[in-house]
């Protein structure tokens, strides 16, 4: 028990001492080396010494002064030695404690070097790789910056390219209004010449026309004496001989009309016989007209018919239709004109295909003694409404009629019966017969309509009553402009209904063609009799010159709009201002200023259509 106490006392002077060094080392301003930093940390401030025991130092001798009696204790006992060997061991554990945690120390000094240095690299590294997406980054910059440029330039370039395209677009224009200027200039000037050429060689003319006619009247007045005294002996002698045989005729009227009167007997006969020879002359021409006007309501052509195939009696026009259904049969292609199959009519390809099924469908139709199929053709004027109808007839085989909704009104009361004779008529055709029914909202509208008369409604009803059921023997073919106003039971009368729309490019660029060809190429080139060529001369040939299809293609793209009708109108202008040209040629300029001047007209006359329309 003695022995651990002693040694409890030697340690507590060890440590006594140990704070006493360590104090001292604070003292002095030595620190202890840190293990996680390789610099010595600052000095901490010096400790206020408020202790009268202590040193200016802040030490306290206390601790020392208990472990030198602590020593003297332990000398002084008999155990100090063992305690001392106890002691040394224990200095001796420590000791080797201490160079473990020196040798750990180390270790952890190494290893905290170690990581500070992988520290290091991957700072280092980061800021390598930092560099090098910054440099990337700057080089991207650069190269973007580089291509904006670029592609500034590039518009730069671009625009300055088309401000100088448009340059050359107004210089060449400019230069051809000035070609065209001087080209004019140029015509004028040589239309002027020819003027003066002409007046000249009208004026040699009359010169030489009177210097002629001064030497023929010259001639004539040296013959005029004997002339004049041959005409005088001549009329003389003819005046005698016609006195004498007017004097001779008389003298036998005058006897002959003096027997007559004498003799009563004869004065009877004469006056029966006048009275006879003019009751027969009445009788034979009262007769005769009322025996024609049978025929003529039998056998003859209703009177509201304008237009047919069929001639107005039943054997007229036999030789005619013959020998085209001849020539057709010889030459197909003459059939068509423009390769469509459908003659002068050009319509847009779907609604030509449509009306090619429904000719086809006609014609199987009759071969087979089927009911024929009613139709309604509807779109703007001038379309070709009438046109097809007739070259459907003649594609499947049919007679056609044509007549106007317009010219039912003024019948009045005999309307009904006007109707049923048509449709009388029309089923004598031994081949069938389409009538076609223009304007048909003219007379076939509403009848609930207040200003409809009662004969209007009357001929509505006749022409309802011989439709009501399918025919085999008559196709009704109604064209209008409004197929809204269209009775609903006429509407259900119809079978197939088709839209005639006004023409688009190409078909204008067709019927261009079409009618430039009819009006201005064969125009003076048809055959005409010899007495016709004699009287009233032969028509000039006009010459075409540079009209190329590009050009009839831009006169196609200005006409937007233009019906069929329209544009063949204008085609007849085109060739009326050749003819009122001097040379009697059509050049593109002509053809330019007709077709600007009739676009113009076109338009100016849509808006007067349009400002008639009343004010909503």
């Amino acid at each position: 028990m003695a022995l651990k106490t002693y040694a409890s006392a030697i340690a507590a002077a060890a440590a006594s001492a140990a704070l006493l060094n360590q104090s001292t080392a604070y003292a002095d301003g030595i620190l202890p080396p840190n293990p996680s930093e390789d610099q010595p940390s600052p000095a901490p401030p010096k400790v206020r010494n408020d202790h009268p025991r202590t040193t200016s130092a802040g030490f306290d001798p206390e601790a020392l002064e208990r472990g030198v009696k602590a020593l003297k204790e332990i000398s002084a006992s008999p155990h100090g030695k063992k305690v001392f060997e106890t002691i040394k061991k224990q200095e001796e554990t420590k000791q080797a404690e201490l160079a473990a945690k020196v040798a750990e120390f180390r270790q952890m000094k190494a290893q905290h070097e170690t990581e500070r240095q992988k520290i290091i690299y991957d700072e280092q590294k980061k800021l390598a790789q930092h560099q090098a997406q910054t440099k990337s980054q700057m080089a991207k910059y650069e190269d973007e910056l580089a291509r904006k440029r670029m592609q500034a330039e590039n518009e730069y370039q671009r625009a300055r390219n088309q401000e100088l395209v448009k340059m050359q677009e107004e210089s060449s224009i400019r230069q051809e209004q000035a070609r065209r200027a001087t080209e004019e200039q140029i015509q004028a000037q040589r239309r002027q010449t020819e003027r003066e050429k002409a007046e000249i060689e009208r004026e040699t003319i009359r010169v030489r026309a009177m210097a002629e006619a001064e030497g023929r009247a010259h001639e004539a007045k040296l013959a005029e004496d004997v002339n004049r005294r041959m005409l005088v002996d001549r009329a003389n002698a003819e005046r005698e001989k016609w006195v004498a045989a007017i004097n001779t005729t008389f003298d036998h009227i005058g006897g002959g009309i003096k027997a007559i009167l004498t003799d009563q007997n004869k004065l009877v006969v004469a006056v029966g016989g006048v009275t006879a020879l003019a009751a027969g002359v009445y009788t034979t021409r009262e007769g005769a007209r009322v025996i024609w006007g049978y025929i003529d309501r039998i056998l003859g052509q209703p009177s509201l018919i304008r237009e047919s195939s069929r001639g107005k009696y039943p054997w007229s026009g036999m030789f005619s239709r013959a020998m085209s259904s001849l020539s057709r049969r010889n030459d197909p292609a003459s059939a068509s004109k423009n390769g469509n199959g459908f003659g002068d009519v050009i319509l847009h390809s779907s609604l030509q295909k449509r009306i090619e099924q429904l000719s086809s469908a006609t014609a199987n139709t009759k071969a087979h003694q089927a009911p024929f199929r009613n139709m309604l053709f509807y779109g703007p004027p001038g379309t070709g409404k009438t046109m097809a109808a007739r070259e459907l007839a003649r594609k499947s085989g049919l007679d056609y009629a044509l007549m106007t909704g317009g010219d039912v009104a003024p019948l009045g009361s005999q309307a009904v019966t006007k109707i049923h004779q048509l449709f009388d008529w029309a089923k004598k055709s031994k081949r069938g017969l389409l009538l076609f029914i223009d304007e048909a909202d003219a007379f076939l509208c509403e009848r609930n309509k207040t200003y409809m008369s009662e004969a209007q409604r009357s001929a509505l009803n006749a022409l309802l009553f011989r439709t009501g059921d399918q025919s085999k023997d008559i196709v009704l073919a109604l064209a209008t402009n409004r197929p809204g106003d269209l009775d609903s039971a006429v509407a259900d009368r119809i079978d197939e209904v088709l839209e005639f729309p006004l023409p688009g490019e190409e078909e204008r660029f067709k019927l261009l063609k079409l009618y430039l060809d009819k009006y201005i190429a064969q125009a003076g080139s048809r055959k005409s009799s010899f007495v016709k060529d004699f009287f009233k001369g032969k028509p000039q040939q006009i010459e075409i010159r540079g009209l190329t299809d590009d050009i009839v293609k831009e006169a196609a793209a200005k006409t937007e709009g233009f019906s069929g009708r329209e544009i063949a109108k204008l085609m007849a202008s085109v060739q009326a201002a050749v003819y009122g040209s001097e040379n009697c040629v059509l050049d593109p300029s002509l053809f330019r200023e007709v077709v600007d001047y009739k676009v113009a007209e076109h338009q100016q006359r849509r808006k007067l259509a349009g400002s008639d329309k009343p004010m909503p």
